[in-house]
């Protein structure tokens, strides 16, 4: 396997424990939340509910899951009883949601009130207003944004609050080979592994980065990026890493004013050019897109980056875009 499609691998598996919403969250994000019904207008079916529990592997976070899948399948009443059992801030969530409709924006408003710096209560008010078609939807969004800004629950937020935007955010691809002993570790200890030796120097970085970029800490990734890019200034992988993690869809133009030039310190790296490209898809520019993918797939051809910018340029092709 090449050194990048074994970071992918690694990174993939670590977002499958981490960052994913339920389906159903996309259907918020094709109506107008910044619009106000003249009176509550409720979505059909129940809200989808959202518990971020990373690489956590305790009993809790087992139930939690085992109590969030019950209630994915539509079995509400097994997931209230379930999440009953339980003696946690995001139980008492999920059990809320379970009783849907009845009571469950008010119990969320209550723990709201007790719990206001919790992201998990705060995000999920919003999705539980915005289905109710009450107001306030956004605030809540912006509250679990704020509270916990590095969190997978804030990119959730993002999604919400900017669905102009794909979903989640832009990830560094490095071609960085990954320690020959990782594969064999669970999750947890990866971690731990890639921590380690991101202390040993920059290529440890890059990878602890991407680490942290798919478990939803973006604020962690930005920071390790930048202190890649501060301890390598000649390395092109460091800086775009570094432009890369900056990326905020309220402020895109931090990502962009960083990663822009080194188009002209670097003009034979592809990987520069496909980071570029890639940020441009996220933004929903897609034929300003595809022009850097394109140059990606020629001033570096042959390289991985140029290979992945032409498997991009493939499948935009295959959705006539």
């Amino acid at each position: 396997m090449s050194p990048l499609a074994r970071v992918v691998a690694l990174t993939a598996v670590a977002a499958a424990v981490a960052v994913a919403l339920v389906v159903g969250i996309v259907a918020l994000q094709t109506d107008p939340v910044g619009e106000t019904a003249p009176a509550p207008v409720p979505r059909e079916g129940a809200p989808p509910l959202t518990l971020e529990l990373g690489i956590r592997s305790d009993r809790e976070a087992v139930a939690l899951r085992r109590a969030a899948r019950l209630y994915e399948q539509g079995r509400r009443a097994g997931a209230g009883r379930s999440f009953a059992q339980l003696d946690s801030v995001e139980a008492r969530v999920g059990q809320a949601f379970s009783g849907w409709p009845d009571g469950t924006v008010d119990r969320l408003n209550r723990l709201a009130g007790l719990h206001p710096q919790d992201a998990v209560v705060q995000l999920n008010l919003g999705v539980a207003l915005f289905w109710a078609g009450l107001p306030g939807a956004e605030d809540a969004w912006r509250a679990a944004a704020e509270s916990e800004p590095d969190s997978p629950y804030a990119v959730a937020a993002g999604n919400l609050l900017h669905p102009e935007y794909a979903k989640g955010l832009p990830l560094f691809v490095t071609t960085v080979p990954l320690p020959e002993k990782l594969d064999a570790l669970p999750p947890a200890e990866q971690l731990d592994l890639l921590r380690s030796e991101a202390a040993a120097g920059v290529e440890g970085k890059l990878l602890y980065g991407v680490a942290l970029q798919r478990l939803g800490m973006q604020r962690s990734a930005a920071r390790v990026f930048a202190e890649a890019a501060r301890d390598a200034p000649a390395s092109v992988e460091a800086q775009v890493a570094a432009a890369v993690g900056r990326f905020d869809k309220a402020r895109p133009a931090d990502a962009f004013s960083r990663l822009g030039p080194l188009t002209r310190r670097f003009p034979d790296k592809a990987t520069v050019r496909f980071h570029l490209g890639l940020l441009l898809l996220w933004s929903g520019e897609v034929k300003e897109a595809k022009t850097q993918l394109v140059r990606a797939t020629r001033v570096e051809p042959g390289s991985p980056l140029a290979g992945e910018a032409r498997r991009y340029l493939d499948e935009l092709e295959k959705a006539g875009v």
